[in-house]
């Protein structure tokens, strides 16, 4: 068995002789054997068996083998069948549901034997790397940043987790502070070359003059950085900054996966993943020039897109809660409280450095409040001038949805259902509130 540890199964029959004759094969090649002779029981104690596989039959009173199936959970073991009375179209539509395979009776040992086996290996190289990827997932640092539980962040964490494994390239699009290198690195950590090199490129300060040398080494002597990195990520920021001479070079090394030396005869073979960032339109950057369409090609094979903190403002409270205990701690100090003032502040602020303008805020707040003083608003005021704060936490609100309105009913040329059916109203609940806000529906267009 390739396991230090015994597979372990769950046997569902409502034949006994049938129970035992394929409890005893098992057992005699070192499985730990339970055996249920109703499904619905065998369900029950599924959770506190937490098998390797599941065999059942398919023909038993009360719960069948397919309904079994079908009330299993994404998670759970996998699930082989075997019946007396299969026939082809059920073996097809059982695979089709999810089953792991079809076994008829009566059944040759050896092939039951090796379908489970082959089924158990399965479920645990998931088990292990479900447990590797939560583990990597809280060292990345994802949860800091990608904190929060709005739906577009909880879809971009899971599509990082997604990509990680997969070594295609990523170009990251996101404004400022939206956490652009870290997703790079929580992609290279989570992948399966995580201790490799990560390599980062402000492609903005690259030099079409020196970057040969630097990037590619030279004929005898060292052997430049991307070398240095081969087998890890090069991660490429700001992208769309980089000088176009560079961009040639770049792209030459992205396809052909060689180096040659200033100097030298002989290339030199090299291997990353690339995993590119900007924070501009790519459209716009290759009308304009300033980005090769070849080499966009070659970045975008998959897009991730990081939400503005604006676009998710119900995480706001979640956000502003962590990073006010992260610097309470650091500056061992209380935690301080969130007032309405504050609520409001945050509220009413855009947010244009996004996340990283959020942290610096709270750091503020955290240090104003060790002198005994300071509020949200006093630290947001460090950036920008906050005159116009509302003075209550309902004109804040109040704002926010003339802002969201205006936006929705501009966007969508005045047509008010397509604008409630993105704001997620109904109709009648967008026109009170309009009349409600005062707003100008002709003036918006």
């Amino acid at each position: 068995m390739s396991s230090a540890r015994p597979f372990s199964i769950l046997v569902i029959d409502d034949d006994k002789a049938m129970r035992q004759s394929v409890a005893e094969l098992l057992e005699a090649a070192g499985w730990q054997v339970t055996a249920a002779a109703r499904a619905a029981a065998g369900l029950e104690r599924l959770a506190e068996l937490q098998p390797d596989v599941i065999l059942s039959d398919v023909r038993m009173p009360g719960m069948s083998g397919l309904d079994l199936l079908a009330a299993l959970e994404p998670a759970a073991p996998p699930l082989v069948l075997i019946s007396a009375h299969g026939d082809i179209p059920m073996a097809v539509k059982a695979m089709q549901d999810g089953a792991y395979s079809f076994v008829e009776k009566p059944y040759e040992p050896r092939r039951l034997l090796a379908i489970l086996r082959h089924a158990a290996e399965q479920h645990r190289m998931q088990q292990s790397n479900a447990r590797l990827k939560a583990r990597l997932f809280a060292l990345s640092g994802l949860d800091r940043v990608l904190l929060g539980q709005s739906a577009p962040v909880v879809q971009l964490r899971q599509d990082i987790l997604d990509l990680a494994d997969t070594g295609t390239t990523v170009l990251i699009e996101g404004e400022t502070g939206t956490g652009k290198e870290l997703v790079a690195r929580a992609l290279h950590d989570l992948g399966p070359n995580a201790d490799a090199p990560f390599l980062a490129l402000n492609c903005a300060a690259l030099s079409p003059a020196t970057f040969e040398a630097e990037m590619f080494g030279t004929d005898g002597g060292p052997g430049g950085r991307l070398l240095a990195a081969s087998g890890g990520t090069l991660f490429l920021d700001e992208v769309c900054s980089c000088p176009l001479e560079v961009q040639a070079k770049l792209l030459r090394v992205i396809e052909d996966k060689q180096i040659l030396p200033a100097g030298g005869q002989l290339p030199v073979p090299v291997s990353f993943r690339v995993v590119s960032a900007t924070n501009e339109d790519v459209e716009l950057a290759v009308q304009e020039n300033r980005l090769r369409k070849d080499l966009l090609f070659r970045l975008n094979t998959m897009v991730l897109t990081l939400p503005p903190l604006r676009q998710r403002r119900d995480d706001l409270m979640l956000l502003a809660a962590h990073f006010l205990e992260e610097f309470a701690r650091l500056y061992e100090t209380a935690v301080p409280d969130i007032s309405q003032d504050d609520l409001t502040a945050l509220l009413a602020h855009d947010w244009p450095g996004n996340v990283r303008e959020l942290r610096s805020v709270c750091e503020r707040r955290v240090l104003a409040a060790r002198r005994g003083g300071g509020t949200m608003a006093e630290a947001i005021r460090m950036d920008q001038p906050l005159d116009d704060v509302p003075d209550t936490l309902r004109e804040a609100v109040a704002a926010f949805e003339r802002e969201l309105i205006g936006k929705a009913v501009k966007a969508h040329e005045g047509r008010m259902d397509a604008a409630a059916e993105a704001l997620g109203i109904g109709r009648r609940t967008l026109n009170e509130k309009i009349v409600k806000l005062g707003l100008d529906k002709d003036a918006l267009l």
